[in-house]
């Protein structure tokens, strides 16, 4: 069981399981024998954290793959990867910076794992996710939120609307 402590801080991984798993190949068998082709790949990457009793806090990583040769599908791969973690005396700034970051990154290597395995048993060659920078996802996500409610702070109604 991995602990981080610092002071009355403490993170420590309860269970990491898989939520929801589905592969798809739906132009199997052709796609195996059209000649050249060079897919496309697209990555759509998302976390999600749920509340529940005695400090615990289930976090979500959802990745899906797709990729696609012209307009046709060849592979689609979407994976829940969730972990049940412990998460005390953090303030809230923090809280969202452990359930944004910390835990996706700790989901991360699981989920890539199981993602290279069955689309490689789907009969493709192997795929590799790069590794990713979580702190700067959380960062990048923040700087949207405070800008989109900035925007919506200045459209609001005639009040004192200003940038940030």
């Amino acid at each position: 069981m991995a602990e981080q402590q610092q002071g009355d801080k403490q993170i420590s991984i309860q269970k990491i399981y898989l939520k929801d798993f589905s592969f798809e190949s739906p132009n199997s068998p052709t796609v195996f024998t059209s000649g050249d082709w060079s897919p496309k790949t697209n990555l759509n990457l998302r976390s999600s954290h749920s509340q529940g009793e005695n400090d615990q806090s289930e976090v979500v990583l959802t990745i899906t793959v797709e990729a696609k040769h012209e307009d046709k599908t060849i592979f689609l791969v979407e994976l829940h990867q969730a972990g049940l973690f412990q998460i005390s005396g953090y303030n809230e700034e923090e809280f969202g910076m452990v359930v944004g970051s910390f835990c996706p990154s700790i989901l991360f290597p699981y989920a890539r794992e199981s993602i290279s395995a069955v689309i490689t048993k789907g009969g493709f060659p192997e795929f590799v996710l790069q590794p990713i920078n979580f702190d700067a996802l959380y960062a990048q996500s923040q700087q949207q939120r405070k800008t989109e409610e900035g925007a919506a702070a200045s459209s609001g109604s005639g009040g004192n609307g200003g940038t940030h």
